[in-house]
């Protein structure tokens, strides 16, 4: 056989390992594109729906608005502002208490988290305090947080808090304890301290654990801090949502809702991106795309 016959496959290799990779791109990217259109046209569907039945009557506009109602109130908080002042002031209020009680909430969680997967005397002491706190329903302290630290933001945070850490807590203590055994071993065999195998192996091995509780608690934070506006405030989007409702103003009602939901959304999108780049080395699962 000639040596030309034997370099042809191997000449040939890169090309079609090229090719191939081409077409799972495209392919890749005819399906986001398909599901952004999919999307879409549900938005439109339900929202031309819900307009269509308010217009006609057959569901009643007053309890449950219209579309158009709703975009109207957005415009009107965005151009002339709101009764407790500019739209932008009251997302940031808002936003602030949740992003405070975000961070304190999951710097506790994972910081009790790891230590109480660590240390096992520590885990049998606390763990059944924990549970029956767990077992407490965490709106209900709202109210209590008011009679505790006033009208302003404290208690806000404090609900973010209680409701952003427990999620982050079992994420973080099971991802402690799911660390591969073999690398714990090889590290001590090494001469790691019990220190420098918390830090260099246990909380890396963890962190995909961490960031899969980030996702779900910054809306328990976003909860917290509305559900605090709603019972006592004097700013914010709850307290919108208050007056809204006390005014019978289904579409300040929804509209606020509306803005909570982008809200929520970019710091998804943010989140999400900061995992990415974190994670690059991971490869890409259908959940990610």
């Amino acid at each position: 056989m000639s040596p030309d016959v034997l370099s042809t496959p191997v000449a040939d290799q890169p090309v079609k390992t090229s090719g191939r990779a081409h077409t799972r791109a495209r392919a890749a990217r005819r399906r986001r594109i398909l599901i952004a259109v999919v999307r879409a046209l549900l938005l439109v569907a339900v929202l031309g729906l819900w307009e269509a039945l308010s217009r006609a009557e057959v569901i009643d506009p007053f309890n449950f608005s219209m579309p158009s109602r709703i975009w109207d109130q957005i415009s009107t908080w965005v151009t002339h502002g709101t009764a407790l002042g500019s739209l932008g002031e009251q997302i940031w209020y808002t936003l602030h208490e949740a992003l405070l009680g975000w961070v304190l909430g999951v710097a506790g969680g994972v910081v009790l988290g790891i230590a109480l997967g660590r240390i096992a005397l520590l885990a049998d002491v606390l763990g059944p305090y924990i549970k029956v706190l767990n077992s407490i329903p965490r709106i209900v302290l709202a109210p209590i947080f008011v009679i505790w630290f006033g009208l302003g933001p404290a208690s806000k945070v404090a609900s973010a808090v209680v409701l952003v850490f427990f999620p982050v807590f079992f994420n973080a203590f099971q991802g402690a304890r799911e660390v591969d055994r073999n690398l714990v071993a090889n590290a001590r065999i090494l001469g790691a301290s019990d220190r420098r195998v918390t830090f260099q192996v246990v909380i890396p091995s963890a962190t995909s654990w961490i960031f899969t509780s980030l996702h779900v608690s910054f809306g328990f934070a976003l909860i917290g801090a509305i559900v605090g506006e709603y019972i006592g405030a004097t700013k914010g989007i709850g307290l919108l949502v208050a007056q809204s409702q006390g005014t019978f103003n289904a579409a300040g009602v929804y509209a606020a809702m509306v803005i909570l939901a982008v809200v929520a959304l970019l710091a998804e999108g943010l989140l999400t991106f900061a995992e990415r780049r974190i994670f690059r080395w991971r490869p890409a699962s259908g959940s990610d795309s």
